[in-house]
């Protein structure tokens, strides 16, 4: 039992040092500012990282899908149609003009 005090005391005072050599360091520097090639730069490879997380995303959607309906169909049950979701309403002091788009007037 001893021993087990012991050991967890040593965990103690080395996570307790570990935090106190942290909060020492300093913190990093700011990266430094970026030109016009470089911003047109890192937002093309962020769409096009965006782009290829939502492939992969509907990909992923598809394969749950036939995997849910084919298990349905092992078991004899019937698919289930897909409901349709209606999207949430918007906020009370939202603008209604979303996207750019202004509401036409009637």
């Amino acid at each position: 039992m001893k021993t087990h005090a012991r050991a967890a005391g040593l965990a103690a005072a080395l996570l307790i040092a570990s935090f106190a050599a942290w909060s020492k360091l300093p913190p990093p520097p700011p990266p430094p500012p970026m030109d016009a090639a470089a911003k047109a730069a890192a937002e093309a490879k962020k769409a096009e990282a965006a782009a290829k997380e939502k492939e992969e995303t509907a990909a992923v959607e598809e394969r749950v899908v036939k995997n849910f309906q084919a298990n349905m169909k092992r078991e004899g049950k019937p698919i289930p149609k897909p409901t349709p979701v209606a999207s949430a309403a918007p906020a009370k002091g939202a603008k209604p003009e979303a996207n750019g788009k202004k509401k036409p007037k009637g």
